[in-house]
């Protein structure tokens, strides 16, 4: 029943069982209170002197150097070269 509708009702009455009626505002509150406000949506500065948006811009910039994709192909030049070949074997043949 993992995973179902009814197993987590089952779950959240076993915890609330367990651990009182306030158990899930409990875990909620520790995991804001945890938060440091930060992440790519903050505008705040941080130590590394930029936003969140320019944080996300860098991020996104170092992964798109990495990555495993080649180059990105411009569709219709790419097929132009396609056309052109077989419009040469048209006129060749006939």
């Amino acid at each position: 029943m993992a995973g179902t509708t009814e197993g987590g009702r089952k779950a959240a009455a076993t915890n609330k069982a367990k651990y009182g009626c306030g158990f899930y505002a409990h875990i909620g509150s520790i995991g804001g209170k945890k938060s440091q406000g930060g992440g790519f949506a903050s505008n705040k500065v941080g130590k590394d002197g930029l936003t969140g948006a320019e944080r996300a811009r860098e991020a996104g910039r170092k992964g798109g150097l990495i990555s495993r994709r080649g180059p990105a192909h411009k569709p219709y030049e790419h097929r132009l070269g396609q056309i052109r070949t077989a419009g040469a074997m048209v006129e060749a043949s006939a």
